[in-house]
């Protein structure tokens, strides 16, 4: 997988999930969040991800970070080195995630509130150079 995801990903979705996989509520950015994932090849990571409603989202107004990534025991690991959450600098992040054709599906779970929340992004393969979405 791991040249299989370089390149430029539009945000789809961005929910989180039930035990059973099921989406609860609007998610962190409500509900059509925008957004963009950038892999290069060279293992270079940049995320950012905002609502497209702001006054309605129940969470941030902006989240994003940038860092280096790499596939370790078959997840996507990334390494933060700046963030919109100080508490995230420095820190590694591991995601399960799955490629279906043109479509990333990234899986991690998250401590919300002290308890931990499972939460899925879907991202769409940007057009190609010439074809930006």
């Amino acid at each position: 997988m791991t040249q299989d995801i370089v390149g430029v990903w539009h945000l789809d979705a961005f929910h989180d999930v039930d035990e059973a996989g099921r989406p609860v509520g609007e998610g962190p950015l409500g509900p059509s969040p925008s957004g963009m994932l950038i892999y290069t090849p060279d293992g270079h990571v940049s995320v950012s991800m905002m609502p497209t409603a702001p006054a309605t989202a129940p969470g941030p107004s902006y989240m994003g970070y940038a860092g280096e990534w790499q596939v370790r025991d078959g997840k996507v690991v990334h390494r933060i080195r700046i963030s919109s959450r100080p508490d995230w600098i420095g820190i590694e992040q591991s995601r399960d995630a799955e490629l279906d054709g043109d479509v990333l599906t990234v899986r991690a779970t998250r401590e919300v509130d002290a308890r931990p929340q499972r939460r899925v992004l879907v991202w769409r393969r940007a057009g190609r150079p010439g074809g930006a979405r």
